[in-house]
């Protein structure tokens, strides 16, 4: 046995022997299987081999693995272990984590169900207005912001806002005069209606109540987020 065979018998396991996986072991509580998991990986390491315009040969030779266990990786027979994956990773010239894109990876979800909306109060608000957020994915920045805005009685002063990046309503229920830079803006149901939102904007009459609306604020991602309502 040659020193890349004794190696390669060290560094990796068959994937049919799950108990013997090097690879397994850093895939806990990954949804994935371990077949599937060696498969994406084979797949990443030919990918970058021919993006190199490497022969198997001489890729196996710079990772000092045998030409044989290449194959097997590359067509996700073999479950290298974490220190043949850093050959390979160096061999190619990525960082280790190159070689596990295009696994499924953990994603933020917002899902607010009817009537949960968190309820945000203005100082201008009361009773006849409901403000609810509908949910903002975690992070420093909010790169979108939906709201509802119910609204079910007449009178009061409503203010206008203004905040970076753009704004999007529809209306639901109900007809008002929308105002936006100095002028306003008949809406009614099925309506919508795209503005700037560094331009002073808000409800200015109320035509028809109820009056009920959707607004999604998209902001630039750099932006802090300070204004709210709509």
């Amino acid at each position: 046995m040659n020193p890349a065979q004794r190696d390669d018998a060290i560094e990796s396991a068959d994937i049919d022997d799950p108990d013997s996986l090097s690879l397994a072991g850093s895939a806990i509580d990954s949804p994935l299987t371990t077949a599937e998991l060696c498969r994406v990986v084979g797949s990443r390491v030919r990918e970058l081999r021919q993006a190199l315009n490497m022969t198997m040969s001489a890729f196996a030779n710079d990772a000092g693995i045998s030409l044989g266990m290449l194959s097997k990786i590359e067509h996700g027979q073999s479950a290298p272990s974490l220190s043949t994956l850093a050959r390979l990773a160096g061999t190619a010239k990525v960082p280790v984590t190159a070689l596990f894109r295009g696994l499924d990876e953990e994603h933020d979800l917002v899902i607010v169900r009817a009537g949960e909306g968190h309820e945000i109060h203005h100082d201008r608000g009361g009773p006849d207005r409901l403000y609810q957020d509908l949910g903002t994915l975690r992070g420093p920045n909010r790169i979108i912001e939906p709201m509802i805005t119910t609204i079910t009685e007449p009178g009061g002063v409503f203010p206008l806002y203004q905040h970076p990046g753009v704004e999007f309503l529809h209306v639901l229920e109900g007809s008002l005069s929308y105002g936006y830079g100095g002028k306003a803006y008949l809406l009614n149901t099925g309506d919508t209606m795209q503005i700037h939102g560094e331009v002073a904007h808000g409800p200015v009459e109320l035509v028809e109540l109820p009056v009920r609306f959707i607004s999604i604020k998209v902001y630039p991602a750099s932006e802090s987020r300070s204004a709210t309502g709509g």
